[in-house]
């Protein structure tokens, strides 16, 4: 029971990582760390500026649509 556990984690691990879903958990833990005083966006916030960074910049990725 115990290496299913430990299975299942890994494989939930890395399909975070695989799809960047971790990217708000590690972007909290660097504000939380480096900027204290800063306020912590919300998840949603999180991803409009995300997804506003990747447009403004062609380098970030393609979007076609």
């Amino acid at each position: 029971m115990r290496s299913l556990r430990r299975a299942f984690r890994a494989v939930r691990w890395y399909v975070r990582e695989l799809t960047d879903e971790s990217a708000y958990d590690r972007y909290v833990a660097h504000v939380r760390q480096d900027h204290p005083q800063a306020p912590v966006p919300t998840r949603r916030a999180f991803e409009r500026m995300r997804t506003d960074r990747q447009e403004e910049d062609p380098r970030q990725g393609f979007r076609c649509c």
